[in-house]
């Protein structure tokens, strides 16, 4: 029988016990030996499970506090000067890299963090400059394999791989480039190599993930100048050449070549990687592992499909070099439905998380050695459920499919123009020069969880529920105003999460009870499930925004979050292209949008923080197969508003520069963008674009508790007033304050405020 291998395993939990544990730390609840200790144990009981479920190359390695990329940089010690001269231990360094570190004299800021490729997780991006010296670091990848080696086990490392590591990082030197790092970063390689054959270690697995972008001839020339030299001191350790998200079209010749002694191709999302194979054949000295169950989606395999994938593979891999993978890695998929006690057996049965997807593998090898499979119990069951699911009409609505199919250009087209809209809306609203506000939310206290959670348990009332949220509201406009802000929020204090709350809300979503996914650090999400056709069954902010807005003279920015980011943050159903549930989404926001301005609030802002997630990794598919619906999406949401009714979006965690005309093309009055870990690097895209739209980015980073002072941030203020349109800038932190303390962001914002009026009073 084939066998079998993940290419990564959730390492949060089942429960998210990770991420208590290290938060725990964090506030100095639990010390060190027994977070190692904690984090020990779920090591274990990941890899038993997977020897369980038959998995022969169990990965090890794939665990992490925080990031695995992060990870990668402390063991090759690219450690920032900053961090390094806390003088702090190991562990605590590498936390202050990723989060910051602010206590007596000592100030580091946290290092960048974006988008992992086209998915939700985020890694952090390590910095390379004239002080980085390359060398082994860090001994948890040793330490780990050692830890299975004592159960039994004998797993693959899993590293991130020399080509993809020096890509995503910032190389910050004035005479460098990536491809001046070569000679350095493979000899710590060479050197993880040897320490690995000294502990007999079988197979490493190294992710080069960057081989499914674009690449030029010279990034090819340097990926097989790097392994050329790499390969040759492999010595008896075995070489898995892993990737994920896309093909490899540009290097798969190349890498067929290379002395890898094995490949690991997705046929998910690269589906092309057959019409490699097909064409250039496939070397007869590696082993393929073949990705066939996916790791980013929810629903269950279509055996047929994967047995016919693999009867095509047989035509030019025999059988026994062909082991059974998952697509990616498992972390971007919940733990497991045996934790969906609440869920219907109806929907649950469509469902697989990482422990089935586990079990799925097993399914497929079974039936690739029966002679007829088609006569299997277990294939017919999952024939009759995939045809189910594909012809789902379990939350239809015919109207919906007319008004999507129906709708015209004119439709997404806001008038007047926004010249003209933005002069009467600045006449209405009379804010001052550099107008201050938030992103939307404020801080999630115990209080608040508590409260929400007890109305969801049907402790308290509906009535007595909506009076503890309005005081809520009425204690964070007061604070507001308090602070000197401009333009004022409700807080989001009835919110779980910003897609969450609004699928709550909306028909054809599916909620879990357990369905955690990493999305950075301790920061786990419960995407919804879209499961049927999504039409609003009732407002859905309203009334708390007008209730809001009745307390203050100054503006209340109506909060809604955009059909493509509730797409993108949501695991879509498979039976609608994408396009046309994001079209069934905007239509449910616009209505909400409608309502909003009825009751007259004059600034909504309709949040699309997740509009790069889903943008293609080759750039010629980016406008048909993705932008020009996604675009399309928001603006119809948005395109019926009073000229007077200002719109704002925001956009975090990722690169813009380079779909900078297609957010213009947005049609919103203002726009602002996670900037501050970026060193406002936008600034001079938008200069160079002349970018329409009024802009807010972000003068301070909200993913780390350090608290910026005045003075850092009225030098990032005069920069942007130095390089945009000072009319056009507004000032904000950068992304919603969900997840930090009061007493941070209190000050945090007050230092905000105050840097605004004395940079006013000068101008």
């Amino acid at each position: 029988m084939n066998q079998l291998s993940t290419v990564g395993f959730p390492r949060i939990g089942a429960q998210r016990q990770l991420k208590k544990w290290v938060e725990a730390y964090f506030k100095e609840k639990l010390s060190m030996d027994e977070l190692q200790q904690n984090a020990a144990e779920l090591r274990k009981q990941h890899w038993l499970l997977q020897q369980q479920n038959n998995i022969a190359f169990i990965p090890s390695n794939d665990f992490s506090f925080y990031d695995t990329f992060l990870d990668m940089a402390f063991l090759l010690n690219v450690i920032p000067e900053v961090h390094r001269n806390l003088n702090l231990n190991k562990l605590d360094t590498y936390f202050a890299m990723a989060k910051g570190y602010q206590k007596g004299n000592h100030d580091a800021r946290a290092l960048p963090m974006k988008k992992w490729f086209n998915t939700n997780y985020h890694y952090i991006v390590p910095l390379i400059d004239g002080q980085t010296r390359f060398k082994l670091n860090d001994i948890k990848l040793f330490d780990e394999y050692n830890e299975a080696v004592a159960l039994g086990i004998k797993t693959k490392p899993v590293i991130i791989g020399p080509f993809t590591f020096l890509k995503l990082s910032k190389i910050d030197t004035k005479d460098k480039t990536y491809f001046n790092y070569g000679e350095e970063i493979t000899k710590v390689y060479s050197d993880l190599f040897a320490r690995l054959n000294k502990l007999n270690a079988e197979y490493i697995q190294i992710d080069e993930p960057i081989l499914v972008t674009d690449l030029g001839k010279e990034d090819v020339e340097f990926f097989v100048t790097l392994y050329k030299t790499l390969l040759q001191d492999k010595k008896n350790l075995k070489v898995l050449l892993q990737t994920y998200f896309g093909d490899i079209r540009d290097v798969y010749e190349k890498a067929a070549t290379l002395d890898f002694d094995a490949l690991g191709l997705d046929f998910l999302e690269g589906g092309k990687n057959i019409k490699l194979i097909e064409k250039f054949g496939f070397p007869r000295d590696k082993i393929l592992f073949a990705g066939i169950v996916n790791g980013k989606n929810i629903w269950i395999n279509n055996y047929q499909s994967s047995l016919e994938l693999l009867g095509l593979l047989e035509r030019h891999v025999d059988r026994d070099r062909i082991v059974l993978n998952t697509s990616c890695s498992l972390l971007h998929v919940p733990y497991t439905t045996a934790s969906e006690k609440q869920m219907e057996k109806k929907y649950k049965k469509h469902l697989a998380f990482a422990e089935e997807k586990l079990k799925e593998l097993n399914d497929i090898a079974v039936l690739l050695q029966t002679d007829n499979y088609a006569l299997n119990k277990k294939y017919e069951e999952n024939i009759l459920s995939v045809k189910e699911k594909l012809e789902n009409n379990v939350i239809f609505a015919e109207n919906l499919r007319k008004d999507v199919a129906g709708f015209l250009d004119a439709d997404i087209v806001r008038q007047p123009s926004f010249e003209s809209r933005i002069k009467e809306q600045k006449e209405r609203l009379q804010l001052p020069a550099l107008p201050t506000t938030t992103i939307g939310s404020f801080p999630q206290t115990d209080e608040v969880r508590i409260l929400r959670k007890k109305f969801k348990n049907g402790e308290i009332s509906s009535d007595k529920y909506n009076e503890k949220i309005k005081e809520k509201i009425a204690e964070i406009i007061r604070l507001q105003e308090d602070m000197g802000l401009d333009v004022l929020v409700h807080g989001e204090f009835e919110r779980n999460d910003m897609v969450e709350y609004f699928g709550e809300n909306l028909s054809g979503f599916l909620f879990t009870q357990n369905g955690w996914v990493q999305s950075y650090g301790t920061r786990c999400v419960k995407p919804p499930i879209i499961f049927g056709d999504i039409t609003r069954k009732k407002p859905i902010t309203v009334d708390y925004l007008a209730y809001a807005q009745s307390l203050t003279d100054k503006p209340v920015k109506g909060m809604l979050t955009g059909p493509v980011t509730i797409l993108n943050w949501s695991f879509p159903r498979e039976d609608l292209p994408l396009s046309d549930i994001a079209y069934q989404i905007a239509l449910a926001i616009k209505a909400e949008v409608q309502d909003l301005e009825a009751r007259g609030i004059k600034i909504i802002q309709i949040d699309e923080a997740a509009l790069r997630e889903k943008l293609p990794l080759r750039k010629k598919d980016w406008h048909h197969e993705y932008l020009s619906w996604a675009i399309n999406a928001f603006r119809l949401v948005h395109s019926s508003v009073q000229s007077l009714t200002q719109i704002h979006t925001h956009m975090c965690y990722s690169e813009f520069e380079d779909i900078i005309k297609e957010i213009d093309a947005m049609d919103a009055d203002v726009i602002t963008f996670e900037a501050a870990k970026t060193d406002l690097s936008i600034l001079d895209v938008l200069v160079a674009h002349n970018f329409r739209t009024e802009v807010g980015p972000g003068v301070y980073d909200i993913h780390s508790p350090r608290i910026p002072g005045k003075e850092e941030i009225k030098e990032i203020i005069v920069k942007m007033i130095n390089k945009l349109e000072r009319e056009k800038v507004w000032v904000n932190p950068d992304c919603g304050l969900k997840t930090r303390g009061m007493q941070e962001t209190v000050a945090s914002l007050k230092n905000m405020v105050e840097a605004v009026k004395e940079i006013r009073e000068k101008i």
